[in-house]
């Protein structure tokens, strides 16, 4: 996302725009705009100025007003104008006239970091306009040509995320069905750059232009990539079914929850922590350590976001059929971002929609120690049967293990028995089979006093005779 300006490097600018209809509050808004910021900053690009309306519905063919629409275009240098497009629109109401939210309040319309006067649009040039929704074919003509600049969605920035982070053979798949999905529709529509494929923000990745890839090429493009897929799912599920005998841990939750921090705490794994959106796609499997029995196998899943596009749930089936293989579910989120509560419901939602709602979880507020001692209260008070804890404290992780094997453990019988010696090999096989609390000798052969489970019992029982 870097340009060159007479031999300066130049990140590429957006203005982010929303519109915020009746029954979404202030807090709702800004929060969703301050998530998609986070985004385009992942993307890799700056924003230079936000701008929200309020409408009873967004314009059928621009979104904004065509007051709106003009200060849109005063951060691009376009003319504001589409033709056909009229002053008013008979569903615009009187929220168009004055909606300019103050500098410095809760939606200043130019980005306070910048500095500039929010009058002297000028001085904000923005290379990408970027919608907090999605946007229609129609809307993104005359989106683009009011503006002048490429217009792109949230969807579309989230895909290009994805595009980027995707790293093993079936997340590249998974991305590709799922831009192609999205990109059908659009790949004629747009009048930046004469071809949205050609170097476009929100192009790149697929490599054919768009003349290449027209209906029926999409068509069996898709086919091609879900056939490759569903080999690539059945190798999957051949590794699940070996893993069976084994319990599993799953880490759902928001993207940037802290999930991948916990991965690595609780496995000793080299996994990637990044302070960005979507920094891993690929679901992880491995083993609690230390070590203990039972064995715990413990994965970590893509991130959820609000808005998240259907073709993404769908194209990732796979890599979240990893959380429905679970025996426990952990939901983690971020105690201290303020909107944890919906971002929480953002996940058991997609989880509910995979099939996952009935296998047993825990909720895990990450990041207490961002917080002060009276939220801390609250939250307590609020989620009395949550774990709280600070992925960076060694006691907190060493707690969450032991709830861990806790969960697994309440189904396990502890009995004392004694075997003889000339069953003896019994006691290698069974310490794999269980938890071993004493050993003694005496006479009759080794007293051994251990957890484990009704099967496990089962057959020692059967093989001693």
């Amino acid at each position: 996302m870097i340009e060159q300006t007479n031999n300066t490097p130049r990140k590429k600018t957006a203005v982010l725009f929303s519109v915020q209809t009746h029954g979404v509050s202030n807090e709702e808004n800004h929060s969703s705009l301050l998530e998609l910021r986070r985004l385009v900053k992942t993307m890799g690009l700056e924003v230079v100025a936000t701008l929200t309306q309020r409408r009873s519905k967004p314009e059928a063919g621009t979104l904004l007003g065509a007051g709106k629409l003009k200060e849109l275009a005063g951060y691009t240098g376009g003319t504001g104008i589409v033709e056909g497009f009229s002053r008013k629109s008979e569903d615009e109401t009187c929220d168009d006239k004055d909606e300019d939210y103050p500098v410095g309040s809760l939606y200043s319309s130019v980005d306070e970091s910048s500095g500039d006067d929010p009058m002297a649009k000028n001085s904000v040039q923005a290379d990408v306009v970027i919608y907090d929704g999605e946007i229609s074919t129609k809307q993104l003509i005359n989106l683009e040509k009011a503006t002048g600049v490429e217009v792109l969605d949230r969807t579309g920035v989230i895909l290009e995320i994805f595009n980027r982070h995707a790293k093993s053979r079936e997340a590249l798949i998974q991305v590709e069905i799922a831009k192609l999905s999205y990109l059908a529709p659009r790949l004629r529509v747009s009048h930046i750059r004469g071809d949205r494929q050609g170097g476009g923000i929100g192009s790149k990745g697929i490599g054919e232009t768009s003349h290449e890839l027209n209906k029926r090429h999409i068509r069996d493009r898709i086919s091609e990539l879900k056939s490759r897929l569903e080999g690539i799912r059945y190798e999957q599920n051949r590794r699940r079914s070996r893993r069976k005998e084994n319990f599993q841990v799953s880490l759902v939750g928001y993207t940037n929850a802290g999930k991948s921090s916990l991965m690595r705490k609780l496995t000793g794994s080299d996994v990637l922590v990044e302070d960005k959106l979507f920094a891993t796609l690929d679901t992880r499997v491995k083993s609690l350590y230390p070590e203990a029995f039972p064995p715990v196998l413990v994965s970590d899943t893509v991130g959820f976001i609000k808005k998240l596009p259907h073709d993404l749930v769908a194209s990732f089936q796979s890599t979240l059929d990893e959380a429905l293989a679970a025996s426990l579910l952990l939901f983690t989120v971020d105690a201290s971002d303020p909107v944890f509560r919906s971002q929480l419901a953002v996940t058991q939602s997609v989880i509910e929609e995979i099939g996952g709602e009935k296998i047993p979880n825990r909720l895990i507020l990450n990041k207490i120690d961002k917080l002060t001692t009276g939220e801390l209260e609250e939250l307590h008070c609020e989620f009395p049967d949550g774990i709280f804890i600070s992925a960076h404290n060694p006691e907190d992780i060493a707690t969450l293990r032991k709830k861990i094997l806790q969960f697994f453990e309440s189904n396990m019988i502890e009995t004392t028995m004694v075997i003889p010696y000339s069953k003896g090999h019994l006691i290698g096989q069974l310490k794999n089979k269980a938890s071993m609390i004493n050993e003694s000798y005496d006479e009759t052969g080794t007293e051994v006093t251990f957890k484990t489970f009704p099967e496990t019992l089962t057959w020692l029982q059967k093989e001693m005779g």
